[in-house]
């Protein structure tokens, strides 16, 4: 940390304890503000009854789902992440973990290092973030059952009770008062006709959400950590002041909060609509934050500040881009399953669920307006039912091939495949809490599904062994040096040393992309990867061609992660992938010195061979890898061939000098790619007649 954050840091620990602004309210001023609340006065409006009900005359097949979830919540039964659901007993206990049967403190949240602590704190932290009530209030104004509204007013009663301001692992950071404080404001609304709502209940319900206030602001994240935190963080401020305009402190949250996202949105989404934090389920979040701010002030007054909806827009034109018509949803860096607030019963958010929301505010390519249908969706389209598409978003207007030169993704699609290289750096801010260390790392789908892919996320607490495992250079389709990640993990959230990438150069006309990066320069030899994807429209085969160069006696990996539902045959020179009695692809390999084919699958030792679609869950898959321990340089190519009846053969790779010569045969056919190294993305490629 630099001096600057340490100073602030210091003086976070020295502050007082945050003040609700209401302590001057009478009787006659809260009753006068609940009357405001329950007629929505002055100001915006998510869930409304009227609303709800056209909802559900128009997509009752949406309702159902809601309501069962609803039905969950009432009998007490919770399920987060990849974790088995639990019952919880009431009066709930908002401090027990029953997954590692752990009772958090009660101590002052800033003394409890929930770092060292025994179980999972992202468990109790999902648990407390109380996004289960905005799906009983609109169970409520679905269904009009006083079940819902009770127990959505019992569990705020004993939370409130069991939670005193800055006590507890519930106040443990900004961010977790951030979310809490939307899932309570958006719910309250919901539950503003309930009976149950009191004049008593609301006074400290509203009491607490001003305490949050304060504490999203003054302890809000800053320098190396204003990643998706600080969105959270001001993303809640700005609804508490949105949703309780007569609140004392409410004009200042929202002047600071609204001007700190419009600065912020610039930073984590960046000029070509690439997540900052090179994480596509923390880019997801952070736009639904902002997105929920933006649709309150557009309902308003009319209109949102351009660096907050502008953001949006670049965010969503990026991701319609990668997805295309039919492609997977990317999966690089982090995914926890975070929700800015949950308006359905879905358990995470697929990209065209996304980009079907952000449509509902005019900011995402118009035809995935109606390409995915949800009730968050279907919420927004109910605010603002006259929003437009922008001229010039339609879907037709996605690019096939591209590359995003801020972010560092390189997309292109030859027949059913995608590929993608990653050319970005490894994350953001200095700590790149949600990166992952996969410079160069390629991926190829087909028809929608991930083939060679990224294996996810796994864990963040309950199984350090799985965070460092999933997250490191070896278990992306990548090239690993001596069994070293490319970038240095100094913790579960921190990056201490990165590797730097490079685009040399591109040219897609051509299908080639040549990009290099020094993570291994920290190596004996000053090791240097450079890799060059040649995928030439029109043709079969996609090339990996890996040059590693440096100094001294080096074990060089390749490594291509299978999606799951993928088997493998290991010919000694080649792989065929498989599903079920298919064959689907072959990949060749061969290099400049004694070739070794390694495959991994579900090896708890080592953590090799995994795949994790949900956080804390994991399933086997096929890691392959082709090693060359040599003198360097070392190149090694690897051929990725359609599995048809046209079979590749005879695959060599030779350097002399300046020039990569790779020949390979197709049938009877020989084919060649040469590559000038001294040269930028100076590749010849040949086809020979059979």
């Amino acid at each position: 940390m630099r001096p600057r954050e340490l100073l602030w840091r210091g003086r976070q620990v020295l502050q007082k304890p945050a003040s609700d602004g209401t302590s001057r309210y009478t009787a006659s001023d809260w009753r006068n503000s609940l009357d405001g609340f329950r007629l929505a006065a002055g100001r915006p409006v998510l869930l409304d009854r009227d609303r709800a009900l056209a909802i559900a005359e128009k997509g009752p097949e949406l309702v159902a789902p809601l309501i069962e979830a609803a039905d969950h919540f009432v009998a007490g039964r919770f399920r987060f992440f990849g974790y088995p659901p639990v019952m919880l007993t009431e009066p709930i206990n908002w401090h027990h973990d029953p997954m590692s049967d752990v009772s958090w403190p009660d101590l002052p949240s800033n003394r409890i290092d929930h770092r060292v602590a025994g179980g999972d704190v992202k468990w109790i932290w999902e648990l407390n973030r109380l996004q289960h009530l905005p799906v009983l209030a609109q169970a409520w104004l679905l269904a009009g059952e006083r079940r819902y509204s009770r127990t959505a007013f019992a569990h705020l009663d004993t939370w409130i009770d069991q939670n005193p301001p800055g006590r507890g692992i519930a106040w443990r950071g900004a961010f977790e008062a951030g979310l809490r404080s939307i899932s309570i404001a958006v719910a309250l609304q919901g539950l503003r006709d309930a009976p149950e709502l009191t004049a008593q209940r609301y006074q400290r319900i509203v009491a607490v959400l001003a305490i949050s206030a304060e504490r999203c602001w003054r302890e809000r994240s800053r320098f190396s950590s204003a990643n998706n935190h600080l969105i959270g963080e001001m993303a809640g401020l700005a609804v508490i002041a949105l949703l309780f305009p007569d609140l004392p402190g409410a004009a200042r949250w929202e002047s600071r909060a609204v001007s700190t996202l419009s600065t912020e949105a610039d930073n984590l989404i960046l000029a070509d609509g690439c997540g900052a934090e090179q994480s596509v389920g923390y880019q997801i979040a952070t736009v639904e934050l902002l997105l929920l701010v933006a649709a309150l002030l557009v309902q308003r007054d009319g209109r949102a500040p351009s660096g907050i909806t502008g953001a949006i827009s670049r965010s969503s034109a990026f991701l319609a881009a990668v997805v295309g018509e039919d492609d997977p949803d990317p999966r690089y860096g982090d995914a926890d399953q975070e929700f800015a607030i949950r308006l359905g019963p879905e358990n995470e958010r697929p990209v065209r669920d996304h980009l079907s929301i952000v449509a509902a505010l005019g900011l995402a390519p118009g035809d995935f307006k109606r390409s995915s249908r949800s009730l968050t969706a279907e919420w927004y389209r109910s605010m603002l039912p006259h929003a437009q598409t922008p001229a010039g978003s339609r879907k037709d207007g996605v690019p096939r091939d591209f590359v995003a030169s801020d972010g560092g993704l390189v997309v292109m699609r030859r027949g059913r495949h995608r590929i993608t290289m990653d050319v970005g750096p490894l994350g953001y801010p200095s700590i790149a809490a949600h990166g992952h260390a996969d410079a160069l790392a390629v991926t190829v789908s087909d028809g929608g599904r991930d083939l060679i892919g990224d294996p996810g996320t796994g864990s963040y607490y309950s199984h350090p062994q799985w965070r460092d495992g999933l997250r490191a250079t070896r278990a992306h389709a990548t090239v690993c040096v001596d069994g070293e990640n490319q970038s240095v993990i100094g913790g579960l959230f921190l990056w201490s040393r990165h590797a730097n990438t490079r685009l040399n150069g591109f040219d897609l006309e051509s299908g080639i992309i040549d990009a290099e990066h020094d993570g291994y320069s920290r190596l004996p030899g000053r090791v240097i990867h450079r890799r060059w994807l040649i995928a030439p429209p029109g043709q079969r085969p996609q090339l990996i061609v890996d040059l590693v160069t440096g100094l001294g006696i080096h074990e060089v990996r390749t490594t291509w992660p299978l999606h799951p539902s993928l088997d493998v045959v290991n010919s000694g020179t080649m792989h065929t992938l498989t599903r079920g009695e298919s064959p689907i692809l072959q990949l060749l390999h061969a290099a400049t010195g004694p070739l070794v084919l390694e495959d991994s699958r579900g090896d708890d030792t080592h953590t090799l061979g995994w795949w994790s679609d949900l956080l804390e869950s994991r399933t086997p898959s096929w890691w392959l890898s082709a090693v060359c321990r040599n003198e360097l340089p070392i190149v090694i190519a690897t051929l990725i061939v359609p599995a048809d009846s046209i079979a590749p053969s005879n695959l060599h790779v030779g350097q002399l000098d300046d020039m990569i010569a790779v020949t390979w045969v197709e049938g009877a056919a020989p084919r060649s790619a040469t590559i000038r190294v001294s040269a930028v993305a100076d590749v010849t490629f040949a086809l020979g007649r059979s």
